[in-house]
Parts: structure tokens; sequence; C-alpha cells
């Protein structure tokens, strides 16, 4: 994915910063505990197709 497009999404639900972990092919939202999948380098920025992560997960701590 490209880092300016990156730099300009947000949570559909907060408002608030993602962040890209690649290797997942996810965008994460800590504030909400939520993970976007990336397919084929497109963003899916629904709630519903987001994965809940649970407080221990390892995606939140990077």
């Amino acid at each position: 994915m490209d880092s300016r497009l990156i730099d300009i999404l947000a949570c559909p639900v907060c408002k608030g910063p993602l962040q890209y972990q690649r290797e997942h092919a996810v965008l994460v939202c800590r504030a909400d505990r939520l993970a976007y999948p990336v397919r084929d380098g497109v963003p899916v920025m629904l709630e519903e197709e987001a994965r809940h992560l649970e407080p221990g997960d390892a995606l939140l701590e990077r």
C-alpha cells in the first residue's frame, strides 16, 4: 500500500489513526481494537468487515 494513502486514512468508527501491518495485511485502529483487512492492496474500511481484537492481541502492541 502507498504510504501517502495510509497517512490520510482514518478509522471509520472513531476517525482515529490507523497503523498498517503489512505482514498481516490489515489496518489496525488501536482505540477501537479493530483490524480492517487489506485485499489486493485495497483497504476494506467497513466496520462489519473488521476483525475485533482482544486486549492482548499482538497487533495492538506494535
